[in-house]
């Protein structure tokens, strides 16, 4: 249950009913509220004289979902707003790991000169293997603040564990959660306590209602800048690396009031199939696009065989701005 209080309400009498009632307190939009498990259906007698309005859910999923806002929220990247009214995809683009200064300048450079203004790359990588890259840590975080710092770029950046999560707070504009971290509540516990946009993405085996319940505890600890991240599930296919699940990118959309980004190159896993596969994301009205690309794909230290070339990833965005164009949106 999601509960609105009066406007005369103190701070003391809030903190009361938190405890009472064993509720969240956030600051929404000017409003007062306390929000406890969907298992609390009425609003008990003893305040209803003081609840200014409420809503009951039949799950956990209750900020993130367009029965309490009916509007995708807004957020802000540096200048760019999506969400909301915005019309807007943006499209991140950088290779899959910062794996030196001159990769990551090429990759900059080739962002500003085509008028985008967001940088993505890993430099704490969760590998599956030991023996793979594991990226270049504190050292490729302050390489990503450095140019962002040239270039004027936004910078996103994943979070493998809660040990670094406040470096990457500190030298990032937007936080990923990764697939194989987003169980992890002491990441998602500790985005909750910043303001900063947090980008979360559905693990390969993860229902819808456990994807935005993740959503939950960020934006109920806080931070309402949350976004949604689908890239892919593992399916019986093997052709494929994963399965990109439009379908629940439609779901998403029609009932949860938080903006969704989508990872082509994840889901596919090869670099021939990223620009089909973006062009329909697009068609859908979304809110933003991942896409991996880097200066010589053949010599990645990590996901090479999915990441565009600079070349590719030029083509790629002329037919992204027709596609978007016709649905009224335009590329940022």
């Amino acid at each position: 249950m999601i509960i609105h209080l009066k406007k005369e309400a103190d701070k003391e009498r809030i903190a009361e009913l938190q405890k009472s009632l064993n509720a969240f307190y956030i600051k929404r939009n000017g409003n007062d509220v306390l929000i406890t498990g969907s298992g609390m259906k009425q609003v008990p007698d003893d305040i209803q004289k003081e609840v200014q309005e409420f809503w009951v859910f039949d799950t956990d999923v209750q900020l993130a979902s367009k029965t309490y806002e009916n509007k995708t929220r807004e957020v802000k990247i540096g200048n760019v707003t999506i969400g909301g009214e915005s019309k807007s995809t943006i499209l991140i683009g950088g290779p899959c790991s910062v794996e030196s200064e001159e990769q990551i300048r090429e990759s900059s450079e080739l962002l500003k000169e085509m008028g985008l203004t967001t940088l993505r790359g890993g430099c704490y990588k969760p590998r599956t293997s030991p023996y793979s890259f594991q990226g270049l840590g504190l050292k490729g975080l302050k390489l990503l603040s450095k140019m962002r710092e040239e270039y004027g770029l936004n910078v996103i950046t994943e979070v493998r564990d809660a040990s670094h999560v406040q470096e990457v707070i500190e030298y990032s504009d937007v936080i990923q959660i990764g697939a194989k971290a987003m169980y992890d509540q002491g990441i998602l516990r500790a985005c909750a306590k910043t303001q900063k946009p947090v980008l979360i993405k559905r693990g390969f085996g993860t229902s819808l209602k456990e994807f935005v319940q993740a959503a939950e505890f960020v934006l109920s600890g806080g931070n309402p800048n949350v976004i949604l991240c689908e890239r892919g599930l593992r399916t019986f296919e093997t052709y494929t690396r994963f399965t990109l699940d439009l379908c629940g990118v439609a779901w998403l959309q029609e009932h949860t009031n938080l903006p969704i980004v989508l990872d082509p190159s994840h889901a596919m896993g090869y670099a021939y199939g990223v620009p089909n596969l973006a062009k329909a994301c697009t068609a859908m009205g979304i809110d933003g696009l991942l896409i991996e690309v880097h200066p010589d794909p053949s010599v990645a230290k990590s996901d090479a065989s999915q990441q565009l070339d600079h070349e590719q990833f030029r083509g790629l965005k002329g037919q992204l701005d027709s596609v978007a164009q016709s649905i009224g949106y335009q590329i940022v």
